[in-house]
């Protein structure tokens, strides 16, 4: 069984980027929980760093199609926000529906992997209250899509909410997107569930 994480920092989370296999972050725990019980599953972690849904079309031949994984999970979302914030490139719903649709068509389209969507979140940290205004119209797009293409949906924004009622949104995510050890061990709970659904 091979399992591949894509997406963004949050799944990058400072890996070794020379090598595939090397897990950081929320992907360390999955597969620690996933190998408890399936001991020769092979992980693979290609998240990249302030990556957005047109970056992860770009590399879809060689980090998607080529790797032709039974389980493929995918996080993005965030860098399509806050990129109008930090390099004023916009990228409207309509634009993330239709980079998004296009990945998710084309991994239908070429490969057997089952799909888990993870939808993006934001904590609500004192600076980043304002990235909020556009993370709706992003999660309801996810949501659509994870209704039409993914085997698995994982509500990542509405859990991180719940968990608040718990800790304080720093302790989950320092910045509010980036999660800590206690944030990185909520969303491994609930893809390890689902991945296992699958296995």
């Amino acid at each position: 069984m091979k399992i591949l994480f894509q997406g963004d920092s949050i799944t990058d989370a400072g890996r070794d980027r020379s090598d595939s296999h090397n897990l950081a972050g929320y992907t360390t725990f999955v597969a620690e929980s996933i190998k408890s019980k399936y001991k020769d599953t092979e992980f693979i972690n290609l998240g990249i760093s302030g990556n957005r849904t047109i970056d992860l079309l770009a590399r879809y031949a060689t980090d998607f199609k080529e790797i032709n994984p039974d389980i493929v999970t995918i996080l993005i979302g965030v860098n399509d926000l806050w990129r109008r914030f930090d390099a004023n490139l916009y990228t409207s719903p309509a634009q993330f529906e239709k980079n998004y649709r296009k990945l998710l068509t084309d991994l239908k389209k070429d490969t057997k992997a089952k799909i888990i969507i993870m939808e993006p979140f934001i904590l609500t940290v004192p600076d980043k209250l304002h990235f909020r205004m556009d993370l709706p119209p992003l999660i309801e797009v996810s949501r659509a899509l994870a209704v039409e293409f993914a085997d698995g949906f994982i509500p990542l924004d509405g859990i991180f909410a719940k968990e608040c009622m718990e800790y304080k949104p720093e302790e989950l995510s320092a910045d509010g997107v980036h999660p800590t050890v206690l944030g990185q061990k909520v969303i491994a709970k609930y893809l390890s569930e689902e991945i296992l659904k699958m296995m």
